[in-house]
């Protein structure tokens, strides 16, 4: 009970003193959320009564079982565009609403399986340059979709994209309602003024009031300019939910779009609070609570919602201790509805569009585009990648495709090249890295090899073994200690390598190997292949596997001289009958050569053969 019902917890175990502090919070975050919520209804393509209920419902059952203390569920600027993006080209039908709700379900119940199953960690898989990216376009469009509506521009009926709407809005500039401008660009002054005087007085709700007074009072609807129109005073409708197969398959691609934002949205607002709270998360709880308040919303009127970082940090702000803070906004919110809400029909348009501006301003986080962009080269091509198919795209899900997509593609790119590096002594226990490329010739060559060998290394990992190995040297020392991971194709890889180094008359010796890593050797037949003698396990002390292995190694080379010239006098004894036959000469250099190769070591020792045959 304690577990999938968060709040009983806090209820049973909740203290008087927390209450004045929830209360507090929660009426300063009901506050903001009022304007935000009618805008990001507007943004989403319906009435803004709905982002009201959606604000009331997914409040209460977001804080209800969600695992922060702290995050504030309702809608979004982020979500409520993708839901524009999924509904738009459904606006006009007769069942548009019920197709609305069932997304809502859909978004809900997407998350809610995800978290039964335990699949919190699946949202580090879209990286915080795609979300960069995605919120920076998508402040880009939706200010640029709010440009007729604060010029009180009214374009033709239908469905048209965010550069449509620019180009129509300029083809019909003539038609610019002054009036309407003006309260918008009121609207605009008044919260930014305010934000800049005192970050937490609601400006944005300031400025709404004042241009709602200002149309009552001075009559300014006889002037042409559009307002809200009436928004319902009673609480959120039960609606019953459709689950046609038709329809769910039409919205299937957008429901798990936004399901997914949503919790990358949830999960890394509830972070980033944890992290001053100390708070203890648990990724998967709140997947559920945001499914649960999806699905709720579903059936009372609400469209898609997750976390919202604003509000939240107004909680945490304003002293919120429990969830029951985020209870009480929703509570907050349906009592302001029941009785304010006749007086919200006088809200101009323009003036919503001017709030919407503002919102669609904050979405760009200038710190975070610009620590992106100087960061690395790939987190910057993933970001301005997302960007321009947030503008562009059709469909904004594509936007997050190709941002994931790129991050892959990049991803496995830099996962391709294999970690190989020489190492050279410098000093007793100790190692200096050498470029592969400018590495001095030494009889002994330590290569150090690390990270994840797969199948997309195995062609760099050849390569810069190919390259290691033309230092010169007789016997080459494979560090392996750094490998977390080898597959079959850079295990055939090695023993290539093995083979060739041993037709060349070289030594191989293995060290560092882990016990997995070892077994592994063993099974693709490498450690038979250089001996098991040869193979050296991983120790605690740091190069204490390479140091035992190039004290082989040197031992190795002192043995080789002595039996090159032992076996040379060998084959010397063995020519002299060849001579006395009369064989060609050739044939028994050739013969010669056979006996030699038979010795492994001595194929790097042919020049002390030669200068025993020439005495």
């Amino acid at each position: 009970m304690r577990k999938f019902f968060p709040l009983y917890e806090t209820v049973t175990t909740y203290r008087k003193d927390y209450l004045r502090n929830d209360i507090v919070a929660a009426l300063t975050v009901a506050v903001v959320a009022l304007p935000q919520s009618m805008a990001y209804a507007i943004i989403a393509g319906v009435e803004p009564v709905y982002g009201l209920y959606a604000a009331i419902v997914l409040a209460i059952l977001g804080s209800a079982f969600g695992n922060s203390n702290h995050l504030a569920t309702g809608p979004t600027n982020a979500i409520s565009l993708l839901i524009a993006g999924t509904m738009g080209m459904y606006a006009g039908q007769q069942n548009f609403y019920e197709m609305l709700f069932l997304l809502t379900f859909m978004v809900g119940a997407i998350q809610f399986i995800m978290g039964v199953l335990k699949l919190g960690k699946l949202v580090n898989y879209v990286s915080h340059s795609v979300i960069v990216g995605f919120t920076a376009g998508a402040g880009v469009i939706i200010a640029l979709g709010q440009f007729n509506q604060l010029l009180g521009i009214s374009l033709p009926q239908g469905h048209h994209s965010t550069i449509e709407k620019v180009m129509l809005t300029v083809e019909h500039i003539d038609q610019i309602n002054y009036i309407a401008f003006g309260l918008g660009l009121g609207t605009i002054l008044v919260t930014v003024i305010l934000k800049k005087i005192n970050k937490n007085l609601p400006g944005a709700l300031l400025g709404l009031v004042f241009c709602a007074a200002a149309v009552m009072i001075l009559d300014l609807g006889r002037f042409g300019i559009k307002l809200t129109g009436n928004i319902p005073s009673a609480i959120p409708p039960f609606n019953m939910i459709s689950l046609d197969p038709g329809l769910m398959g039409q919205l299937a691609g957008g429901a798990a779009v936004i399901a997914i934002i949503g919790l990358v949205e949830a999960v890394s607002i509830s972070k980033a609070i944890a992290a001053q709270t100390q708070q203890k998360l648990d990724s998967n709880q709140e997947f559920i609570g945001q499914g649960m308040a999806n699905m709720g919303g579903a059936f009372l009127g609400s469209i898609a919602g997750s976390g919202s970082f604003t509000r939240s940090a107004i909680a945490y702000q304003n002293g919120g201790r429990t969830r029951l803070a985020g209870v009480l906004t929703g509570v907050a919110i349906l009592v302001i509805l029941l009785f304010l809400a006749p007086y919200a029909k006088f809200i101009p348009s323009a003036a919503l569009a001017g709030v919407i501006m503002v919102v669609a301003y904050s979405m760009i986080d200038k710190n975070a585009v610009r620590k992106v962009l100087t960061s690395n080269r790939n987190d910057a091509t993933v970001l301005a990648v997302t960007f321009a198919a947030t503008i562009l795209a059709p469909d904004l899900e594509y936007a997050i495709y190709s941002g994931v997509a790129i991050s892959i593609v990049l991803f496995l790119k830099n996962t391709g090249a294999a970690g190989v590096r020489l190492l050279e002594g410098a000093g007793p226990g100790s190692f200096r890295e050498a470029e592969l490329s400018s590495a001095s010739e030494s009889p002994v060559a330590a290569i150090d090899i690390g990270g994840d060998l797969y199948f997309g290394s195995s062609m760099d990992l050849d390569e810069k073994l190919d390259r290691a190995s033309c230092t010169g040297s007789r016997v080459m020392v494979l560090n392996m200690c750094s490998v977390s991971s080898i597959d079959i194709t850079c295990l055939e890889i090695i023993e290539t390598f093995i083979k060739r180094s041993s037709g060349e008359g070289r030594k191989v010796i293995i060290s560092g190997v882990r016990p997995d890593i070892y077994r592994s050797l063993e099974k693709a037949h490498i450690t038979g292949l250089v001996g098991k003698e040869n193979v050296f396990m991983s120790e605690r002390e740091i190069f204490g596997s390479l140091c035992r292995s190039m004290s082989v190694a040197e031992a190795y080379l002192k043995e080789m001289p002595a039996v090159a010239r032992q076996t040379a006098a060998q084959v010397v004894e063995d020519l002299k009958p060849v001579a006395a036959s009369g064989l060609n000469p050739v044939t028994g250099f050739v013969r010669m050569l056979e006996r030699m190769l038979e010795e492994p070591f001595l194929r790097a020792e042919i020049y002390a053969v030669d200068v025993m045959l020439k005495k």
